[in-house]
């Protein structure tokens, strides 16, 4: 899921150190048109592209996402193509075509958020809120060769499903995966990811915002005030061993891949497409329902599985959120209602089982 630490709606948080993205979809080639908005390739040690060996980079390494190595002003060293930093003035005509503002995460990642407030949503008893599981997210990236990269992860109701989908299939928008975060619930809710690459991320917008226009998704209001939150947020934090953040009621905790995840020939930043995020919502006495996923190799899978079991969280979906990407990724979705620092302790059994770093 696209649950990182970022503003809810199009409007932008004044904690920029706070801001993360969620996962999303894999990347296909789309559309080519005008010229994209002037961008810059990220400085080395900031995503930035490893240096020209003149053979093909491997579509995976053991570095973490965040180590660069040396620069190349290309950013096509080994035939991998690196994200390229820009500024939300890059995004203008995006924002336009979508109809609200977004904002910028780590240099190279524009964010606009689509919280479905519209939407009361019931699962195991419990009223699930935009933070938890009712978000739509989707970002755009621009890449060192000129073309832009769209992914996004998009809530929708069962009845609106089929005629969103035709709606993106006749815009060239792609769908990558399909699937359930919850359980049970009512409405029935339907999770789908989309992607589109090409050189015209403003017509991409607009396909984006044809199938959302199918979709009763509200106009951009600011963000309810925060509060304080009924749970034991330190215990959480020391269960996991990562620094969580407070938004729209819920407390966020994120992990990415430590590897670099391409997918084709695109280096996706980090923390895109490949985080694992866990979101507890409280209901009362310390108490929180859970709701999120881990981004998983192959090897991995089954020693996760085991672990979230082994403390009662239940299972909900096992799939893959990308169709071409490399180290191949799957994701587990997951939800519980308990203890939150007892679930946290069971999540951290999960962490263990995974070659993830906290993303801060």
């Amino acid at each position: 899921m696209m649950a990182e630490d970022r503003p809810q709606d199009g409007y932008a948080s004044g904690a920029a150190s706070r801001r993360r993205v969620l996962a999303a979809a894999a990347m296909v080639p789309l559309l080519a048109g005008a010229a994209p908005a002037a961008a810059r390739t990220l400085p080395a040690g900031e995503n930035g592209p490893a240096e020209p060996t003149g053979a093909a980079e491997p579509a995976h390494s053991d570095e973490p996402a965040h180590a660069a190595g040396a620069a190349d002003p290309a950013g096509t060293a080994g035939h991998l193509i690196r994200p390229a930093a820009t500024s939300e003035s890059d995004w203008a005509d995006v924002a336009d075509a979508l109809g609200r503002g977004g904002n910028m995460l780590r240099e190279s990642t524009y964010h606009t958020g689509f919280p479905r407030r519209d939407l009361h949503v019931v699962s195991d008893g419990v009223v699930v809120t935009p933070g938890l599981s009712l978000g739509t997210h989707v970002a755009f990236v621009r890449y060192a060769d000129g073309s832009t990269m769209l992914m996004g992860d998009v809530v929708v109701t069962e009845d609106e499903l089929q005629q969103v989908s035709d709606a993106w299939h006749e815009h060239g928008i792609e769908q990558t995966a399909l699937h359930k975060h919850l359980l049970s619930q009512y409405p029935a809710i339907w999770w789908t990811h989309v992607h589109a690459h090409g050189h015209d991320a403003a017509a991409m917008a607009r396909g984006l915002r044809a199938g959302l226009d199918r979709t009763a998704t509200p106009p951009p209001k600011p963000p309810p005030p925060e509060v304080p939150l009924d749970l034991d947020t330190a215990g959480i934090e020391a269960a996991l061993g990562v620094r969580g953040s407070t938004e729209e009621s819920v407390f966020k905790c994120l992990f990415v891949r430590r590897e670099t995840i391409a997918d084709g020939h695109l280096v996706l930043p980090p923390g895109l497409g490949s985080t694992s995020a866990f979101i507890f919502q409280p209901t009362g006495g310390g108490r929180a329902a859970l709701n999120g996923d881990c981004a998983m190799t192959a090897q991995e899978v089954q020693h996760v599985l085991k672990a979230l079991r082994s403390g009662g969280i239940e299972l909900v979906e096992l799939h893959h959120h990308h169709l071409t990407e490399s180290p191949r990724l799957f994701f587990v979705h997951f939800w519980a209602v308990g203890d939150a620092v007892e679930l946290a302790r069971t999540l951290r059994r999960a962490v263990d089982a995974t070659d993830v770093v906290p993303l801060g």
